[in-house]
């Protein structure tokens, strides 16, 4: 009981903390901006070696490095993104009046080059760890990525809470992209798979045969992911989707949009 209380803490911790620090630093000065992308390179490649390293490892202490190290690299994906270094070729607003797969497709210009970032790492944490027995950090990764994945489709086909405190300035644009409403068709499938995925992780974790190192790993993951789904419920729940991270939420001035920018919403 105390290896599994302490990986939740360890997971709820870092999920919130990580995710601070990100917001954080993505609001700081040109100067601070650059050298937290820097370093968060220097520490993405060192994490990718702590995985290359621990992948052949199946100890307790492997799977809280493989878990730390994919967050990581995580971290890495997204500051590049929050802070405007890889987005896509779509930089400006998109106009209220564009609809249907053309607005799809503008939609995906403006983060396909965040999305290929995505997928190469993706593919390099896939062949550092191959057919190797601590598959923690893969899981990590995967877990992160179908969930922000399916996070921004639910922003594009519409949700009650936009999140649009957490976008800078000078991402301000990508509201634009966003629809408002009280929810999606897509939403309801998206929140029962991912939770059909955390009951059987859950059921594995609790199967007595499974080993320690096991155990640790999965419910590093499955915490990740239950978080991820907390974080679903909370794009159409009425609740305040910013009050976890104020600490790091700093006032910027508001980008003023012209009429023809401002974000598409179906009440």
């Amino acid at each position: 009981m105390t290896d599994i209380s302490m990986a939740l803490g360890f997971a709820i911790f870092t999920w919130w903390f990580s995710t601070g620090v990100v917001i954080l630093l993505n609001r700081m000065s040109k100067t601070a901006i650059v050298l937290s992308l820097c370093i968060s390179s220097v520490v993405g490649i060192g994490a990718l070696v702590g995985l290359a390293h621990t992948a052949n490892q199946t100890s307790v202490t492997a799977s809280y490095c493989a878990f730390t190290s994919a967050l990581l690299v995580w971290g890495w994906n997204e500051l590049t993104f929050l802070t405007g270094w890889i987005t896509g070729p779509q930089k400006t607003p998109m106009s209220a009046d564009t609809k249907g797969w053309l607005r799809f497709w503008v939609s995906v210009k403006a983060v396909v080059w965040h999305e290929l970032a995505i997928l190469g790492v993706g593919l390099a944490i896939v062949a550092i760890t191959w057919d190797a027995p601590n598959q923690v950090g893969t899981a990590t990764y995967l877990v992160l990525w179908v969930m922000r994945t399916s996070a921004k489709l639910n922003l594009f086909f519409g949700v009650r809470n936009l999140s649009e405190a957490f976008l800078p300035t000078h991402l301000a644009y990508l509201e634009s992209f966003f629809k408002r409403r009280t929810m999606n068709a897509f939403f309801p499938f998206a929140v029962l798979f991912a939770s059909a995925v955390l009951w059987a992780m859950v059921g594995h974790a609790s199967n007595p045969v499974t080993d320690t190192p096991t155990v640790v790993g999965t419910v590093l993951v499955s915490t990740l992911l239950a978080l991820a789904i907390v974080e679903h419920l909370m794009l159409v729940l009425p609740v305040d989707t910013t009050a976890l991270w104020r600490w790091a939420i700093r006032k910027q001035p508001a980008k003023k949009l012209e009429p023809h920018e401002k974000s598409f919403q179906v009440n």
